[in-house]
């Protein structure tokens, strides 16, 4: 509802493209998706073909070298906004959460043999940190990475990993030195077809049910020296790093998530009757909507002015931590009140908005739980 200034032609001309190729090419089927618990390997490839995969990496490796993050946004918000929550999930963090790590910190060697491969969508990439004891309290993983001279020796096994039953490559949270705590942690990326490197089926959840999240298993697992990213006891810090464009990705899905169920709510309201009349006509719904619409139309400035932020290079981790939190929080409310319009309805699976409401609870969970998110804001207000 609010007039947006951050994009300019060529980025709305982007936008188009990408929306006509997921009416094609997602969309239709999504369904099918959902029931396979993962989308097809053909999707990823698709992608690639049209170069919506790892934009931001360098010619070198076969990327387009867009350093615009403009054009990143805009992927997860037409994701976000299309109902897809699976694909909406899995593409980004492919391109704009796991991708960074290996450009940033990998080998040459290593970013020659692993990013081409992620641009044209034949290997897809992972995330490992959660661990079946350890979630939030990172420093506290167990899975261990033992040095042998010209390889680690990885053993261990994580949890609740997003891409993971599909990844070729996953970056891996491993402890080179247990005794160090968080500075005993190193990022190491783990290719499949590595002996010992093994995957779960992937878990029935409540929603993303596209998304192939499952357990990951390493049983003395060869990886090469040249797989670490960055410096052993470094990754903890590569990872705190990171997280700041991770957030503002679940941000910037969140928001079009909450724009697209207010959408489909508005449609709905205007055509079902009740008393004879629509049900738009009733006091109630209006003020409801018209709290919603308020409320969206907030966050969507600071997620924006977020964004901008980021392309200058100046968005701070407390303000993507205030990004992810509020979007998330909103996204939920959005869906629950937005269900409670339908009526009866809205409990029904095959209304695009219970399928929202089941995607949208997790979002308050990942990337950070929202409790972390307010810890870290706090910590920033007050300086400590």
């Amino acid at each position: 509802m609010f007039p947006r200034n951050i994009y300019n032609e060529e980025h709305l001309l982007f936008k188009n493209s990408l929306e006509d190729f997921v009416a094609k090419e997602i969309t239709p089927y999504n369904e099918q998706w959902e029931k396979d618990q993962m989308v097809s390997k053909e999707s990823w490839k698709k992608l690639g073909d049209n170069g919506y995969l790892v934009m931001q990496a360098p010619e070198a490796y076969g990327g387009l070298g867009i350093d615009d993050f403009r054009y990143n946004a805009i992927f997860t918000e037409v994701l976000g906004n299309s109902g897809c929550a699976g694909p909406a999930v899995g593409y980004p963090l492919h391109s704009d959460i796991v991708a960074p790590y290996i450009l940033h910190y990998g080998t040459d060697a290593l970013k020659k043999r692993i990013i081409p491969k992620a641009i044209s969508g034949e290997t897809v990439l992972a995330v490992s940190m959660t661990e079946p004891g350890a979630g939030t309290d990172l420093q506290a993983i167990r899975t261990t990475a033992e040095d042998k001279g010209d390889h680690y020796l990885v053993n261990g096994s994580k949890t609740f990993i997003t891409n993971g039953y599909l990844c070729g490559a996953s970056v891996t949270a491993v402890k080179t030195d247990p005794t160090l705590g968080a500075k005993g942690i190193s990022l190491l990326v783990i290719e499949e077809g590595m002996e010992g490197f093994t995957k779960g089926k992937p878990f029935h959840k409540v929603g993303l049910h596209a998304q192939d999240t499952c357990e990951l298993f390493f049983d003395n697992v060869k990886v090469p020296k040249e797989n670490l990213l960055g410096h052993t006891g470094q990754g903890f810090g590569y990872l705190m790093t990171e997280l700041a464009q991770e957030r503002l990705v679940v941000a910037l899905g969140a928001i079009a998530a909450a724009e697209r169920i207010l959408e489909v709510t508005v449609q709905y309201v205007n055509e079902r009757m009740a008393f004879g009349k629509p049900v738009s006509k009733f006091q109630n719904t209006r003020f409801k909507l018209a709290e919603l619409a308020s409320e969206i139309a907030v966050n969507r400035i600071f997620v924006d002015r977020c964004v901008e932020l980021h392309c200058n290079k100046e968005l701070d981790g407390a303000n993507a931590s205030m990004a992810k939190y509020m979007t998330t929080e909103l996204q939920c409310k959005v869906a629950d009140e937005c269900l409670q319009m339908h009526g009866g309805y809205g409990y029904i699976w095959e209304y695009y908005v219970a399928r929202a409401y089941a995607d949208a609870r997790v979002q308050r969970i990942y990337a950070g739980t929202n409790e972390i998110m307010k810890e870290l804001i706090a910590r920033k207000l007050l300086n400590k």
